[in-house]
């Protein structure tokens, strides 16, 4: 059994898990170490992780989730985070609300200071869940079969939206 308590400094930080690990040639720009938390203390309904960015990267694309709700409170340094047009300034000891919706809802942390930006990671953990990418008109769905470890297999699929099949197509 996962102790319920665990101190920050006891995390281990990674690079994202596979799949979520930027390509090489777009390092510059996403760019990020995770430490899981959720399996350390044995959370079951919420996700929580510690998130570094480094200077001059973002961690994830631009993004909104339909069915998950996340929170973000910043632990050190300074950034941003995108919502739809708008770019606000982040710093340490903000919260950041990101409840589910549409690409209304779209979010994005960049680290524009010159230190590392940490920020705690909150997120509902319901399955399935699609995303989309209004910057490059993609969309994910994605049902994830999560391990004791804080990884998770399971089904994920990333298509774009102009790419439409109709139902009755193939069969």
């Amino acid at each position: 059994m996962a102790h319920r308590i665990v101190n920050i400094d006891a995390l281990e930080f990674v690079s994202r898990p596979k799949g979520y690990a930027a390509p090489a040639n777009t390092k510059q720009k996403f760019d990020a170490r995770v430490a899981q938390v959720a399996s350390v203390i044995g959370a079951k309904k919420l996700g929580y992780n510690v998130t570094e960015i480094p200077p001059g990267a973002a961690a994830f694309p631009f993004h909104s989730h339909l069915v998950n709700e996340e929170m973000f409170f910043v632990l050190d340094g300074s950034g941003e985070v995108r919502f739809a047009d708008a770019r606000l300034p982040l710093r340490k000891g903000d919260i950041v609300a990101c409840p589910p919706g549409d690409q209304s809802t779209a979010h994005q942390i960049i680290n524009t200071g010159n230190a590392p930006l940490r920020f705690l990671a909150v997120s509902t953990l319901i399955d399935p869940e699609i995303c989309e990418y209004p910057d490059s008109q993609k969309f994910s769905v994605s049902e994830k079969q999560r391990n004791a470890d804080g990884t998770s297999d399971g089904f994920r699929h990333v298509g774009r939206l102009r790419d439409k099949a109709d139902y009755w197509e193939g069969e």
